[in-house]
């Protein structure tokens, strides 16, 4: 049995859940997420409780017993909290600027790269080297924050580039950092 897939999900106060077949929709405080999933996995809802059942033991099945749980989980966390992803900006001159919906990139370019705000995610300018992107769709808030990182991802050599704040750049020595025969 899948340790993950078998675990319940508990439904929390303020957020409704619809099973319609392979179809659930997810209704809380921050928005309505609705995913289709595999036919053959079991989806039922008993109160304030969901669980994940699998027809069979083979491979595929048990793959998706333990996906199709974490995915309803992260859609219940989505409409209650959120999710955000946090991108930093390093380099000199490198900046961003929030005018409207658009974020407004200097990335060393000749040109200013824009990025725009989607239906699904928001994006936030708290100061003029950071990015933050929100959404209620963990797959979708990963997503937007991977496009924005590659308009400049960062370099070994100086660091500069689009990194997420968590992340590690394993630095490289320049060509004077190469020894002598």
């Amino acid at each position: 049995m899948s340790r993950i897939g078998r675990m319940p999900i508990t439904v929390p106060a303020g957020v409704d859940v619809k099973i319609d077949g392979s179809v659930v929709t997810v209704k809380g405080p921050k928005g309505t997420i609705t995913k289709e999933f595999n036919h053959t996995m079991k989806i039922t809802q008993d109160g304030a409780v969901i669980t994940v059942e699998r027809p069979n033991d083979e491979n595929v099945s048990r793959s998706l017993h333990g996906l199709t749980r974490t995915l309803i989980h992260n859609m219940i966390v989505g409409v209650t909290e959120g999710y955000k992803k946090e991108l930093e900006i390093n380099g000199v001159g490198f900046r961003c600027e929030k005018q409207g919906k658009d974020v407004i990139l200097n990335l060393g370019f000749s040109h200013k790269v824009v990025v725009s705000d989607t239906d699904d995610c928001k994006l936030e300018v708290p100061s003029p080297n950071k990015i933050i992107v929100v959404g209620i769709d963990k797959q979708k808030v990963g997503q937007r924050a991977s496009e924005i990182r590659s308009k400049r991802p960062p370099e070994p050599y100086k660091g500069k580039g689009i990194k997420y704040v968590d992340e590690y750049i394993r630095r490289k020595e320049g060509k004077a950092g190469k020894g002598k025969k």
